[in-house]
């Protein structure tokens, strides 16, 4: 199975100039936990979390309302391709951390997949639980 088959094709995008009180409002109207950052023609530039808002600009005493995305999202991102096997997308959210990863085209955001679609597969359950034992395990050592 490929990562098209499993991935959400209707992401929710920010743009980088946009604030960080947009962004929070969007994470919770649409209740995802992460924005794909995109320039106009759908070009990924990065992505930003519920937590890159709380800790990169609510913690560091930031306004939310005028920080703008690019200043707290993260840059060089992990990405997938749809053709990729799914296996790869668990992998990859295990080395680099992450619960989620943008499926990228030819530069352009096609769609996310997240280890909660993999998990609901059923055919990669036991891969989406290794890769967030894994992610767990280096978030409770650092």
């Amino acid at each position: 199975m490929v990562v098209k088959d499993l991935m959400n094709p209707n992401v929710v995008t920010i743009e980088p100039t946009s604030s960080a009180a947009l962004a929070a409002r969007l994470i919770s109207r649409h209740n995802v936990g992460a924005l794909a950052v995109c320039s106009g023609d759908r070009r990924l530039r990065g992505m930003v979390t519920d937590r890159d808002i709380v800790l990169r600009c609510v913690a560091a005493e930031e306004d939310p309302a005028q920080t703008m995305v690019r200043d707290i999202m993260t840059r060089n991102c992990a990405t997938v391709a749809p053709g990729a096997d799914c296996r790869e997308a668990t992998r990859l959210m295990a080395v680099q951390q992450v619960r989620r990863l943008p499926v990228v085209e030819e530069g352009k955001l096609v769609g996310m997949i997240s280890l909660a679609d993999l998990a609901r597969s059923r055919r990669f359950d036991m891969e989406a639980a290794q890769a967030l034992c894994e992610i767990s395990e280096n978030i409770i050592r650092r």
